[in-house]
């Protein structure tokens, strides 16, 4: 079978996603599949603060080097060359269309020509949250089936909610399916479009287990015990500042370490003034569970948001893969997947109650009970998954 992504999230970067994991599995399942990664426009053509990953890309554009490479076998990544036009400022979504067909269209011709060159004429296309650059490219390519992959509620968010409040529920229904990797997700989308299925996350549990031999990395050394830890991204809109102040001065026999990039918020924090608290700043994906190894426990102090109430924290999975014990405030996802593994809290106080109950608490056989309910979390299983929605489409047609 042969499958086209396009997703918001680039392929063989420092991180994963649910398309990434799962555009990798595929192909290791001998599925012929090309990953397109995100398009350069023109706003980002020009700007200063690009991370090193589309800066490699506008560079290839530059040096006009093929962007079609097989990154392994059965994968191939496409860095597209058309320069799109930067168009969400319009504030009429009908203007906007407009001009969004144009670069819907300048897209579709450089993966046609890929396809093409693949000898991919009948592909299944599996658009990533890509609701404006991949809007029409049902209509453009011609898809076998067409795929609206939803794993996070981007609509809500400044950039995507002028127009993506409207066309995201319009794309919904024009998919042949839609799969989702949280059951609010699911929920979400069956307002829309009944072939609309949970299909799970998968973790790299190669990657993130617990019999690998892992250094200490030299930055935890001299932090004292026990070490509470978080890694990931540490942004306001997702993550509960004042809650992790205020646990961090509570508890001051206790290292708190955040592993991420931080936004703006994070970085003028008050918790920069904690002498118990450290950020260690980005570290690649591949040294991360190093890191939380090491950890005495593990949290997600979420902010309970329309983001974050029905997300999968993909980074819990990751976490018990390592046998560690974590504690998380408490939304949709953690009652439902999480509630025999992990600590849930409904404030601060009792989040750092649970913080004390799982250090206490921790044994091996709670180690091991953590372990082996991650193994349900595997990218061959959500792949399955995919490939069973796929057998309901091909039944249905």
């Amino acid at each position: 079978m042969n499958f086209v992504f396009l997703s918001l999230q680039r392929i063989n970067t420092d991180r994963e996603s649910t398309s990434t994991g799962l555009a990798k599995e595929l192909s290791n399942q001998q599925h012929k599949v090309l990953y397109v990664n995100p398009p350069i426009n023109r706003k980002i053509w020009f700007a200063s603060d690009n991370d090193k990953f589309i800066n490699e890309h506008i560079q290839e554009i530059k040096d006009q080097k093929d962007g079609l490479i097989e990154i392994s076998p059965n994968l191939y990544r496409l860095n597209t060359h058309c320069i799109l036009e930067s168009i969400n400022w319009i504030p009429n979504t009908m203007i906007f269309s407009v001009v969004n067909k144009i670069n819907n269209k300048r897209l579709a011709r450089e993966i046609l020509k890929a396809t093409q060159k693949l000898d991919m004429d009948n592909f299944i296309l599996i658009n990533d949250k890509d609701m404006f650059n991949s809007f029409y490219l049902k209509e453009l390519l011609k898809p076998k089936a067409y795929i609206y992959l939803d794993r996070d509620k981007t609509v809500v968010m400044d950039y995507w909610k002028r127009h993506g409040t409207k066309l995201e529920p319009k794309l919904i229904r024009k998919s042949d399916a839609v799969i989702c990797n949280s059951y609010d997700f699911e929920k979400y989308n069956r307002q829309f479009n009944q072939d609309s299925y949970y299909i799970g996350n998968g973790v790299d549990l190669g990657l993130f287990d617990v019999k690998n031999q892992y250094e200490i990395p030299n930055e935890l050394k001299n932090i004292p015990k026990p070490v509470i830890g978080y890694v990931g991204a540490l942004l306001s809109l997702r993550l509960d500042i004042d809650l992790m102040f205020s646990s961090a001065v509570n508890n001051p026999d206790k290292s708190f370490v955040f592993i991420g990039p931080e936004d703006d918020d994070f970085a003028k924090s008050k918790l920069h003034g904690l002498e118990n608290v450290y950020f260690l700043g980005k570290r690649h994906k591949n040294i991360v569970p190093a890191y939380i190894n090491y950890f005495d426990v593990c949290i997600n102090p979420q902010i309970v948001n329309e983001v974050t109430i029905g997300n999968f924290p993909l980074k819990i999975v990751e976490y018990l893969s390592l046998g560690k014990p974590v504690v998380a405030i408490e939304t949709n996802t953690m009652n439902e997947l999480f509630p025999e593994v992990t600590y849930i809290a409904k404030n601060q106080p009792e989040f750092d109650r649970l913080i004390d109950k799982a250090i206490r608490e921790d044994s091996d056989e709670k180690r091991e009970r953590r372990v082996n309910f991650t193994k349900q979390f595997s990218w061959n299983k959500v792949a399955n998954n995919v490939l069973a929605v796929i057998k309901k489409i091909e039944n249905r047609k």
